[in-house]
């Protein structure tokens, strides 16, 4: 069994896909047309926003969203240690520094060691709802407010999660999506989106996306190609009509491999819990200190893992100009040597869900 199969998720509306693809090539129309229009208004609908601007992708979201701030060399932007390295390659194209922070115990960025690492230099935090548990958005919304600091939420995995009954994506100034094709919301290739509720902030990002141009040919700044195309934005209308029958589902399986899973070798993942919280589970990741084996264990037994993910950035050969060096961030490095994601795809199987837990339970570990 796959870790991940996208297969599934395209069969479950196979039908409303292939029909929307073949209106969209006979449209004659394919970049920046009525799906992408419509998209953008039911996107910020769902999210609770004014405003959304289709984008190339979800690191052009983050990249631009630092850009349009004003936010470039030498300015710092705090940000959580465990993310992908996409959330920090955001900051860091614009010239930017990353100053790196602990994750909690929901692998979100710990918000009380926020305040700590504050300087004059300071201009953003920047929000990463991980794996698809929201981060503690009222704590950070409030050190933002007090420090006069931007804050901008990389939502890459978090499509439909809440915090105090509020859409992720809805607290800060930006909020940045990827709707590459494993997401809760995945496309059919590379998408991306921003929301807003600033309405300059958005029409800046239609410029930007468009070679930095707001009339054909009249270019006010040097933008970018970065455009979401129409097949992407009508595939991707079709399944925002199902996400929330496709969230409920990864819900249940969730569900499922919390209470079945009993193995005191395995860490499970602790969800946010309270009223309007909502985890959305792009990922299901356990710890194991003994990961290696426990892998190889479970290939035996016919299921793939995946680690997201295994080297943090600050560790990456891409920010050896960063200077660090193992040990700078313990509760990160040790995260990253011991996450494992459990399969997590819409269409499993009920017997499958089965077979994982039982391979999980059985893991004895090294003698």
């Amino acid at each position: 069994m796959k870790a991940n199969d996208l297969g599934r998720g395209f069969e479950l509306y196979q039908d409303e896909y292939e029909k929307k693809v073949l209106e969209v090539l006979r449209s004659g129309w394919y970049v920046l047309g009525r799906e992408v229009e419509t998209f953008e208004r039911e996107w910020a609908d769902y999210c609770g926003t004014k405003y959304c601007v289709g984008l190339a992708s979800g690191l052009d979201a983050l990249w631009l969203a630092f850009r349009i701030l004003g936010i470039g060399a030498g300015d710092e932007v705090i940000v959580q240690g465990n993310t992908y390295i996409a959330s920090v390659m955001g900051i860091t194209i614009n010239g930017a520094i990353p100053v790196f922070v602990e994750p909690d115990e929901y692998y979100s960025i710990d918000a009380e060691r926020i305040e700590e690492k504050i300087t004059d230099r300071t201009k953003a935090v920047l929000a990463v709802h991980l794996y698809g548990i929201p981060s503690e958005m009222d704590k950070i919304v409030n050190i933002c407010k007090r420090h006069h600091l931007r804050l901008v939420e990389d939502c890459a995995q978090s499509h439909g999660a809440m915090y105090d009954g509020k859409m992720t994506g809805a607290f800060g100034d930006i909020g940045c999506f990827s709707f590459y094709p494993s997401k809760n919301l995945g496309a059919f290739g590379d998408a991306g989106a921003i929301v807003t509720d600033d309405e300059q902030i958005a029409k800046n990002f239609r410029m930007y996306r468009n070679y930095g141009s707001e009339k054909r040919y009249l270019n006010k700044v040097v933008g970018a190609n970065s455009r979401l195309d129409e097949l992407q934005a009508g595939l991707l209308r079709v399944k925002l009509q199902h996400l929330e029958e496709l969230t409920c589902e990864r819900e249940k399986i969730a569900e499922r491999y919390l209470q079945e899973i009993k193995n005191e070798i395995i860490m499970l993942p602790k969800p946010r819990t309270g009223n309007g919280e909502r985890n959305v589970w792009h990922q299901f990741v356990i710890r194991c200190r003994q990961r290696e084996a426990f892998m190889k264990h479970m290939e035996d037994n016919g299921v793939g893992t995946l680690i997201h993910y295994p080297i943090p950035p600050h560790l990456s050969e891409a920010y050896d100009y960063l200077g660090y060096k193992p040990g700078f961030l313990l509760i990160t490095e040790r995260y990253a040597n011991e996450v494992c994601s459990l399969p997590m795809f819409n269409g499993m199987t009920e017997r499958e869900q089965t077979q994982i837990i039982e391979a999980v339970n059985c893991f004895e570990g090294k003698e």
